[in-house]
C-alpha cells in the first residue's frame, strides 16, 4: 500500500481571497473552516479523501522569501489552453516571468498572492 496525496496546504496572507480565486479555478467549493482561520476547499460533492486533493488556505504573517520550493499545475478540463488563460487572468491571475524561453508549451502564472503555478497545454478529462 501506498500513501497519496490528501491535502495541499498553503501559507497565505487572506485565507478568503485565496479561497475564492482557487474555488473558481478549481471548480472547488468551501468544505470547511478551522478556528485558526484556515479554509478548506475542495471537489463539490466528495470533499476530504476523495480522487482529488483538497486545498487548505492557512493564514500566515510570515514574509515569503523567494521562491516556493513547490507549485501546482493545472490543466484545462473544458476549453483549450489559449481560452482557459483568458479565463485566469480575468479570475486576477498574473503572468509571471521564470526565466522562460517563450517556446515553453505551458504558462508560468501567479495567484492573488504571487504564488507560482503553470498552466499546462494538454486538455484533461474532469474527475
Amino acid at each position: 500500500m501506498a500513501c497519496r496525496i490528501s491535502e495541499i496546504v498553503l501559507d497565505v496572507a487572506d485565507p478568503e481571497r485565496l479561497a475564492a480565486f482557487w474555488s473558481e479555478v478549481l471548480g472547488y467549493v468551501e468544505i470547511g473552516r478551522e478556528d485558526d482561520g484556515s479554509i478548506e476547499i475542495g471537489p463539490p460533492g466528495t470533499g476530504f479523501g476523495g480522487p482529488q486533493p483538497t486545498l487548505v488556505l492557512s493564514p500566515s504573517s510570515a514574509p515569503r522569501a523567494g521562491k516556493l520550493p513547490l507549485h501546482l499545475d493545472v490543466n484545462a478540463t473544458d476549453r483549450d489552453q489559449e481560452a482557459e488563460l483568458e479565463r485566469l487572468l480575468a479570475l486576477g491571475a498574473k503572468p509571471a516571468d521564470v526565466g522562460q524561453t517563450g517556446a515553453e508549451s505551458w504558462h508560468v502564472l501567479t495567484d492573488p498572492e504571487g504564488n507560482e503555478f503553470c498552466l499546462l497545454r494538454a486538455r484533461i478529462q474532469p474527475v
